[in-house]
């Protein structure tokens, strides 16, 4: 079992921080496609333009350069459209106040607002926030899966790297797909939300003694490229739609990193992350 962020002793001169949802565990598509979209839909009674939301939510969320982005925010931006393009969403500057004013965007943090300001359009937000949970939490176990190539992948580079999951994600949730996909015995550590956010979680890990150029991120949103970059690390983007691929080549990548070549490719990769992503274009 992994060890504590406190516990932890680097074992190795080189470290993979490597993000869950999306990145080694094909879980964020589903859950956007299946949960997030169509809860909202009947949240909101928007059944009349249901193809066309459903298709904006997954641009937003999944391929373009806010992928990623807090669910709350990811709301706001759909609401906005929809009241714009649509139909009027009621009260929407509420919602809209709180996301761009609460220190935290969660299901607390906006309870407690209710407290204060009953408006329906909270109330509604945190209606969809628990159906999105509750939608999640039902998901058949066959339905999710780590992407090809994962484990071959950290088993390519145990010999010379420490492996920390970086997630933003619930630590239960986290564990429970790990083990499942038997991904859990090849890491050394597991960091997520409870420990605080990705940069914060890299930035700790530097403290345990390793050079910034031995550290990798390996991620597949815009979120975790802008963790490794504040902290002067590399990043290993995963890209949306090209994940196999991209699996096949991160033990070549690695090898890059511990050879201290890393720089060029480093650029090339992230020029091919954000051209993926880029004005929410798809990618067959």
């Amino acid at each position: 079992m992994a060890v504590s962020l406190e516990q932890f002793k680097p074992t190795k001169d080189y470290l993979i921080c490597v993000d869950s949802d999306g990145c080694a565990v094909d879980t964020m598509d589903i859950k956007h496609k299946r949960c997030f979209g169509p809860c909202l839909v009947a949240e909101w009674g928007l059944d009349a333009w249901k193809t066309e939301i459903l298709a904006r939510w997954d641009e937003i969320n999944l391929y373009s350069m806010t992928r990623g982005i807090n669910r709350f925010k990811g709301l706001v931006m759909m609401l906005e459209e929809v009241d714009a393009r649509l139909t009027p969403i009621e009260g929407l500057f509420a919602l809209k106040s709180w996301v761009n004013t609460a220190k935290e965007l969660s299901n607390p943090s906006l309870e407690a607002v209710i407290q204060a300001n009953d408006a329906p359009v909270l109330k509604k937000a945190l209606n969809w926030s628990y159906a999105v949970n509750r939608a999640i939490a039902a998901l058949p176990w066959e339905v999710k899966k780590a992407f090809p190539g994962v484990k071959e992948g950290f088993e390519a580079v145990r010999a010379f790297a420490d492996i920390a999951v970086v997630s933003s994600a619930n630590r239960d949730a986290v564990e429970e797909e790990w083990e499942t996909f038997g991904l859990l015995p090849l890491v050394d550590l597991v960091l997520c939300q409870d420990v605080g956010s990705k940069a914060h979680c890299i930035a700790e890990l530097q403290k345990k003694g390793y050079a910034a150029d031995h550290i990798l991120m390996v991620g597949d949103a815009p979120g975790d490229k802008a963790a490794a970059e504040s902290n002067g690390v590399w990043y290993y983007p995963i890209l949306v739609r090209h994940e196999e691929d991209s699996w096949r080549e991160f033990p070549a990548a690695a090898q890059r990193l511990k050879d201290g070549v890393y720089a060029a490719y480093g650029e090339e990769k992230a020029k091919a992350f954000l051209d993926n992503l880029s004005g929410g274009k798809t990618h067959g």
